[in-house]
């Protein structure tokens, strides 16, 4: 076994052992999330290049998690293996791919039944998740290292965020090499809810700074710009229709000389009469013109579950598309339920870029189809299939590389959930 495989078992035993102790006046409980995926990617997350294979694999998830509770404390630890069938060879003496990690470990305290405190490694989901989610789909999850002060009375509820990232406990100099599109070295955040009867609405600004590095290994600090996000999300009903959306603002810098002016708008109505969901909705994303802009104006989702939007595919904001031309996403989704156990999702989309392509090329991206279907085995136990597939217009391909928009372009998964309590303190 790995050191640092070894190392997170002897304090998962240790957390075993020493609250089972306590459990006559305590609450621990144990649970699993295994989840093994099989996926067949032809043109998933961009368009299919020519003369190519088709990918194919399994990808698990493996996660423990424990939770103690005791008066005014609650404390949580989530180990897990993210890895894919056969990426290490049977007789290996350690786990070459270091696929064992630690995803969540905090503690939160109580301070009185309306203040609270949370520390520690954790997932920030908030609302639609839009700007901060959980990203449940990737196996390894999303997590951040941070600290919050929250409040809650009835129905109205203020969350403040804030995280400082470095490399190492360094004694000289606190530069962040650790570098990314959404990776901060500092973060602060305020999220408001209130509640009614029917409706709601949250207001969230995040402010997020990003490290500027310089020299020949781009190992030297040169400053920190900052971005800030903010907005709100709401949900009403009108009569039997209810609406859901979202406006936000993003402005700051992009990088350390250029000024960022970017927006994002989104509204969905669904009608649902009986067993079956009918929704219509659209999402704009600005975008920079591919000629040029004083500013980037390309609006960046950050921390968000961006797989749950603009189609399962994954051709826009999953690792890809920023800075670019942005998106204007028109959608029709229709849910079926049969009985409690079984479900079935299709939904249409309609792409357009936001902003202009080079030499006025026409806006229109392509459609998608998605198709989900899933069924409740057990309590614990649930199955997903699902189909995607994309037709892509010649536009598609001016911003995807220059890769060919004509040839079969889907993705196909199934997936098994396997979510036990397997030990819960009465």
């Amino acid at each position: 076994m790995h050191k640092n495989q070894l190392t997170f078992v002897k304090i998962i035993l240790f957390f075993f052992l020493f609250f089972s102790s306590q459990i006559a006046i305590a609450q621990l409980e144990i649970g699993a999330d295994i989840r093994p995926r099989f996926e067949y990617r032809h043109g998933f997350n961009n368009l299919f290049p020519d003369n190519a294979e088709p990918g194919a694999f399994v990808v698990q998830r493996s996660r423990l998690n424990f939770k103690y509770s005791l008066d005014k404390l609650d404390v949580m630890m989530s180990i897990q293996d993210v890895s894919t069938w056969g990426d290490t060879r049977q007789i290996d003496a350690t786990d070459s791919n270091n696929s064992f990690s630690l995803f969540q470990a905090w503690i939160e305290y109580r301070v009185n039944e309306n203040w609270s405190t949370k520390l520690g490694r954790q997932v920030l989901s908030y609302d639609d998740q839009r700007i901060l989610g959980g990203l449940d789909w990737a196996m390894q999850g999303r997590f951040h290292d941070a600290a919050l002060i929250k409040y809650k009375k009835d129905s109205f509820i203020a969350d403040f965020g804030f995280a400082f990232s470095q490399d190492s406990q360094s004694s000289v100099g606190n530069v962040y090499t650790i570098q990314g599109a959404a990776t901060y070295k500092a973060m602060q955040f305020a999220y408001l809810k209130k509640k009614w009867e029917n409706s709601s609405a949250s207001f969230l600004f995040l402010n997020t700074g990003f490290q500027n590095l310089t020299g020949i290994n781009s190992d030297m600090a040169d400053g920190v710009f900052y971005r800030q996000t903010a907005g709100s999300y709401f949900t009403f009903p009108i009569n039997n229709v209810k609406f859901n959306g979202s406006a936000y603002y993003q402005f700051g810098k992009s990088n350390d000389t250029t000024d960022l002016s970017a927006y994002q708008l989104a509204l969905e109505a669904s009608y649902k009469p009986a067993k079956t969901l009918f929704a219509l909705g659209f999402e704009m994303l600005s975008g920079t013109n591919q000629d040029g802009d004083t500013k980037n104006k390309s609006f960046l989702p950050l921390y968000g579950t961006n797989h749950k939007f603009n189609g399962f595919m994954d051709y826009f904001y999953v690792g890809n598309h920023g800075n670019n031309v942005g998106l204007n996403d028109f959608y029709a989704k229709l849910v079926f339920k049969s009985g409690e156990k079984a479900s079935l999702l299709t939904k249409a989309h309609y792409f357009l870029t936001n902003a202009d392509l080079t030499n006025s090329a026409d806006k229109y991206l392509g459609t998608e189809l998605d198709i989900v279907y899933n069924r409740n085995l057990s309590q614990d136990v649930t199955l997903s299939i699902g189909y995607s597939h994309m037709l892509a217009s010649d536009s598609m391909s001016l911003i995807k590389a220059g890769l060919p928009n004509d040839n079969t372009n889907n993705w196909g998964w199934i997936q098994l959930k396997v979510q036990p309590t397997l030990f819960k303190s009465k």
